[in-house]
């Protein structure tokens, strides 16, 4: 299961500081941003039934849905869909284990989205991508 690692921050009269003491990113090899184009615009499902996959709002919030992966090559389109709403103002990271499938939406203008992955890009063949409306919770 998909599980929220809590961040926190710090504030004092020179600035703030935001951190997550919790996370280990011993096993992160490649990061990278997601900015969708619109509020409107949902990006998924994609996902991988090896990889995991780490998440934190650095602009702005998203919401993330998560579907778990049954069957790869015909997944069960009523799975149980976990939902999550990251935000900007903290540094929670969302892990998504493999054999997930996640559905991405920004809900402000103009908010950018961290991803790290514990494969380096071309390592593995490994991504899966379904129709926008595919899982139905």
């Amino acid at each position: 299961m998909a599980e929220i690692i809590k961040g926190s921050q710090f504030a004092d009269q020179r600035g703030a500081i935001f951190y997550n003491n919790a996370f280990d990113a011993a096993p992160v090899k490649r990061i990278y941003c997601i900015e969708n184009q619109s509020v409107e615009f949902t990006r998924g499902w994609q996902g991988h039934q090896i990889e995991n996959r780490w998440f934190s709002a650095i602009f702005g919030s998203f919401v993330i849905k998560i579907a778990i992966i049954d069957d790869w090559e015909n997944p069960n389109p009523k799975v149980k869909i976990q939902e999550f709403v990251l935000q900007a103002n903290k540094l929670d990271i969302l892990h998504v284990p493999n054999g997930s499938c996640t559905s991405i939406q920004a809900r402000e203008p103009n908010s950018r989205l961290l991803v790290m992955s514990d494969y380096l890009l071309g390592e593995i063949q490994d991504e899966y991508r379904f129709p926008k409306d595919y899982f139905i919770s």
